[in-house]
């Protein structure tokens, strides 16, 4: 077994609405950030795990990501999964 580290990003889709991006968007421009046109918030995830190969932890890292990191009815993810040496 190998140890890997995923990198989780996970957004909202484009036809939800974010209030906590509105909200951060206003914020800057009340702080004299005008140039904002818009914000989308979202979340990052680290997940450290061991795994027989690097497709292996893909594939626990995607069935991750339906089951409970992400919403797929209205968030949409993608990850990155790397070695971890001597982990």
């Amino acid at each position: 077994m190998a140890a890997y580290l995923a990198r989780v990003y996970v957004s909202l889709k484009p036809t939800v609405n974010d209030p906590q991006g509105n909200t951060i968007a206003d914020g800057l421009r009340s702080l004299g950030f005008g140039e904002v046109g818009g914000v989308r918030a979202g979340k990052y995830i680290e997940v450290r795990l061991t795994a027989a190969s690097a497709e292996e932890a893909r594939g626990r890292i995607d069935a991750m990501c339906d089951k409970l990191l992400a919403n797929p009815i209205i968030e949409t993810y993608r990850f990155e999964v790397e070695d971890q040496p001597g982990g």
